[in-house]
Formats: C-alpha cells, sequence, structure tokens
C-alpha cells in the first residue's frame, strides 16, 4: 500500500501539538501500515516507530533491520537479542528529544510488555491512546482510501451474489461458506470471515459456520468479507430456502427501517450515539428491543473493526470522511436472525452506501 508517509507525519505532529503529545509510540500493526505503508515482521522482540514533535526513529531488532531498510528511509536504533533493547531505545528517544515528555501516546494494539518497556524509560510521562492523534487521523479516509474500499465492497457483493444462486436445501452451512471463499479468491482477495447461520442458528449474531444442512422454510443469515490491496470489505445480506419461515416479512420490514433510520440520522456533526439511538429506536417501538442484543456498527479501514464504533455511548461526532457499518439485527431464540448490512462512507449531505447490493430478501428456489 503507497502512502504519502511525510504528509502524514506532519498531520500527526499537528494533532500531537493539538493534544499536547510529546510522543507516539507505534508498534508493528495497523497504525504503522497507515503510516508508512509497511510494519516489520511483528514477534515478542520489541520494536516501535517512536515519532517525537520533530523527528521519528524506529527501535528496530537487527533481525528485522536489512528487510525493513528496503521499506524506509527512517533511522534506525538496533538492538541484538545478545544485548536486549533498552540501550537501544533510550539512545533512540534521545535522539529524537523525547526523554522528558510529558505526555505519550501508545498504539492500543501493541504488546503490553513493549508498552512497559517505553513507559519504563519514561518516568513521570502521562500515557494515553491514539484517539487523539493517529486515531483520530485514520478515521477520515482519502480519496485513495475510499477507491480501495469501494472496490472491496464490489468483491463482496459478486460473492454474495454467488451465495444466492447457489443456495438449495441439502448443502450445509459450510457448503455455502465454501462457494463464497471461492469467489473471493477468485477475484484475487482473501477470504476473512464467512458467517452463515441458517435457520436458529442466525439468532447467534456471531454464529460458528457448521455442518447444519440447509432446510426449506428457513432463513439464512450471510455476513461476509474478504481483503484485497490492504483493505477488507463487510457486507451481510438474508436469504430463505423457499417459503419464509411464519412472521419472517414483518421482522425483515423492522430491521430495514432501522437501517433507513440510522442512514438518515448520520450527518456530519452527529454524535455517533445519536445513530445508534435512531436504528435502536425503530426497533424498541417495534417491540422488540431485547433482541437487539449488539452495537448499531462499527468503523473500516485497514482494519476491518475499528473507530468510531456506532454505539449507545459513544460521544464520537461524526465527520465527512468516516467510513463505518450501519448493521441492525433481531434476533429471535430458536426461531431465526435478520441482520442488514451496510458500509457507509459520511459525505456532506449524509452517508454514501459501498454495496450496490439490494438489501431485498432473497428467496431461494427449491
Amino acid at each position: 500500500m503507497k502512502v504519502d508517509t511525510r504528509k502524514r507525519l506532519a498531520a500527526l505532529r499537528e494533532k500531537m501539538k493539538a493534544s499536547g503529545t510529546g510522543l507516539v509510540a507505534i508498534a508493528p500493526g495497523s497504525h504503522m501500515d497507515w503510516l508508512l505503508g509497511f510494519h516489520p515482521h511483528p514477534d515478542e522482540r520489541p520494536c516501535l516507530l517512536l515519532v517525537g514533535l520533530d523527528k521519528e526513529t524506529f527501535l528496530m531488532p537487527v533481525l528485522n533491520a536489512e528487510g525493513s531498510r528496503e521499506e524506509t528511509d527512517i533511522s534506525f536504533f538496533t538492538w541484538a537479542d545478545a544485548d536486549g533493547p533498552h540501550a537501544a531505545l533510550a539512545a533512540a528517544l534521545d535522539e529524537i528529544g523525547a526523554r522528558g515528555v510529558d505526555k505519550v501516546a501508545l498504539d492500543e494494539t501493541m504488546r503490553a510488555d513493549f508498552a512497559l518497556l517505553l513507559l519504563d524509560a519514561l518516568p513521570g510521562a502521562r500515557h494515553a491512546f491514539t484517539a487523539e492523534t493517529l486515531g483520530a487521523l485514520r478515521m477520515r479516509k482519502d480519496a485513495g482510501e475510499f477507491a480501495r474500499l469501494k472496490m472491496n465492497a464490489g468483491i463482496a457483493d459478486r460473492a454474495m451474489q454467488k451465495a444466492f444462486a447457489a443456495i438449495r436445501p441439502g448443502m450445509t452451512e459450510t457448503g455455502l461458506a465454501a462457494v463464497v471463499k471461492e469467489h473471493f479468491a477468485s477475484e484475487g482477495a482473501t477470504p476473512s470471515f464467512w458467517i452463515v447461520g441458517a435457520g436458529g442458528n442466525g439468532a447467534f449474531p456471531h454464529h460458528q459456520t457448521g455442518g447444519r444442512t440447509l432446510e426449506e422454510g428457513d432463513a439464512v443469515v450471510i455476513d461476509i468479507g474478504g481483503r484485497k490491496d490492504g483493505f477488507p470489505s463487510d457486507i451481510t445480506r438474508m436469504a430463505v430456502v423457499g417459503r419464509p419461515p411464519e412472521g419472517y416479512g414483518q421482522i425483515h420490514t423492522i430491521v430495514e427501517k432501522a437501517v433507513q433510520a440510522a442512514l438518515q440520522a448520520a450527518k456530519p456533526g452527529v454524535l455517533a450515539r445519536e445513530v445508534d439511538a435512531a436504528a435502536r429506536r425503530v426497533i424498541a417501538d417495534a417491540g422488540y428491543g431485547e433482541y437487539f442484543v449488539h452495537r448499531t456498527g462499527h468503523g473500516m479501514g485497514i482494519d476491518g473493526h475499528e473507530p468510531p464504533y456506532i454505539t449507545a455511548t459513544s460521544e464520537t461526532v461524526l465527520e465527512e470522511g468516516m467510513v463505518f457499518s450501519i448493521e441492525p439485527g433481531i434476533y429471535l431464540p430458536g426461531r431465526f436472525g435478520i441482520r442488514l448490512e451496510e458500509i457507509v462512507i459520511l459525505r456532506e449531505d449524509g452517508p454514501e452506501i459501498l454495496s450496490t447490493l439490494p438489501r431485498d430478501l432473497h428467496v431461494a428456489q427449491v
């Protein structure tokens, strides 16, 4: 993934100044990918990108140095297994003038031993996570990020259509999942997840796809995603095998209205919890509030789940360029579940849906 590292470092430093953060420490993972376009092999050896207000450098295991040098011209302070990382870390902090910082932002995904190593080297420094700095930047997608997310959404749409075409009585949940995975692979994407929940299994939001046989009258939750060019997809649609089960149409309509309410509520300047409330209100008013058991959505970018989270308590102010899911659901134990999911990017006038696939129920002929 090609990125403009200098531009992103400059934007990060603006956020650091605004939040009073003197150092941002980033471990190998998606934060580093966003900033540099790569990350070294992650293992138990401390490896940190240290970004100060004026300079940046790496604490880098010797083992990874040669390969990483091909990806970046940022300076390294290397350490070998025989010596340990402490001296190299001290030298790296001195190099970027970060020894006396008042506040350090830690990559929330880094290993606890990496974090403790750094905090021990910065006695007295306050620590936070990246919500005010790198995390805030990642929530707003640029045109290149949007293009890759849109491309992946198209692949997922076509994988879902393949699943619809394949559904028949007698096949298993895993058999239908195999059709999805095969399609992702056919377009050069790596399958990431494949939830297929038939009948009562659909009432478990994160059902583990298994050997249950699809039967006539089953409602089937299909929640799938893949990854290509460093970005993911995520979509949920509903299908039935022949005639829908009793009461299905009413519940599907309620969930669809909840999706529409959330889409209407999602505007720049609105709190994320207000979008959750809009969807939840529709379902609660219809008498099914206790059966909507999860948040309304999650952000999506390099990671399939990342901020902003569309929850009942989120104080995140939605901004233009944020990408997140809207996916309310109703789950009736022992009967069926219904979830409809869209990924949207927030534009000036509201959300743009990445998928082009209707949310209508697909009825498989038997």
